[in-house]
C-alpha cells in the first residue's frame, strides 16, 4: 500500500490567509509516493482556487490519476469546492456526495466530515441533515483532527438557528462550539466562539421590537 501524505504535514503547509504562498509550498513539497503526490496536487489546487486561479486549479485536478478512494475523495472535494465557490452549487453537490462515499470507503473520518460539512453548505435544503450526520461522526471518532470539526459544524448550525430567530437553540450550539474550541481549537477560534455566545445572549435579552 502506498504511503499517504501525513495529515499533520498538510496542516503545516497550509496558511488559509495566504493561499498563494500555500500553493507554492504544496508545489515544492517532496512526494514520497504517487499517492502523496496526488494529495499534494489536490491541496495545491485548493490553494489556487482560493487565490482566484480557478482555471489552473481545474487543470491541475484534471491531471491527477485516481488510484484509490482516498485520492478520489480529495479530487471530488476540491472540484466541488471550486464549483461551489463559482456559484455552481447544483453541480458541486454530486461531487461532495461522491467525496462522502469515497471517504467512507477509505475509512477516513476527517474527510468524511469534510464532505458532510461541504454538503451542508452547498445543499441548503438538507443542510441540517448533513450537519447532524457530521456531528455523529465527530462524536464517534477518536481522531483529534476530526474532533476539531465540531467547532465549525456547531458554529454553522448555531448561525442557521440564530438567523431563524431561535436564539436559545443557537446559544446551545454556540456553547458546544466553544467547548470544542477550548479542547481542540486555536486562540482565534476561541475568541470567535465567545463572540457568538455573547451575540446570542444579547439577542435573548433584547426587548422585543
Amino acid at each position: 500500500m502506498q504511503e499517504r501524505l501525513s495529515p499533520e504535514r498538510i496542516d503545516a503547509l497550509w496558511d488559509f490567509g495566504d493561499p498563494a504562498a500555500s500553493a507554492e509550498r504544496f508545489a515544492r513539497e517532496p512526494a514520497t509516493s504517487a499517492k502523496a503526490g496526488a494529495e499534494l496536487a489536490t491541496q495545491r489546487a485548493r490553494a489556487l482556487g482560493l487565490d482566484g486561479r480557478g482555471s489552473e486549479a481545474h487543470a491541475l485536478l484534471d491531471g491527477i490519476v485516481v488510484t484509490d478512494p482516498l485520492v478520489a475523495t480529495r479530487v471530488a472535494l476540491e472540484r466541488g469546492r471550486l464549483l461551489n465557490s463559482a456559484g455552481r452549487a447544483d453541480e458541486a453537490v454530486p461531487l461532495f456526495a461522491e467525496a462522502l462515499r469515497c471517504a467512507q470507503l477509505a475509512a477516513d473520518d476527517f474527510l468524511t466530515v469534510d464532505a458532510l460539512h461541504m454538503l451542508a453548505i452547498a445543499d441548503e435544503e438538507h443542510s441540517d441533515e448533513w450537519m447532524a450526520r457530521g456531528i455523529r461522526v465527530i462524536e464517534g471518532s477518536m481522531d483529534a483532527r476530526t474532533q476539531r470539526w465540531g467547532i465549525a459544524l456547531h458554529n454553522n448550525r448555531g448561525w442557521r438557528l440564530f438567523d431563524s430567530g431561535l436564539f436559545a437553540e443557537a446559544l446551545a450550539e454556540f456553547e458546544l462550539a466553544a467547548v470544542n474550541a477550548r479542547d481542540h481549537g486555536t486562540a482565534q477560534q476561541k475568541v470567535w466562539a465567545q463572540e457568538a455566545i455573547d451575540e446570542a445572549r444579547q439577542a435573548l435579552t433584547a426587548p422585543p421590537q
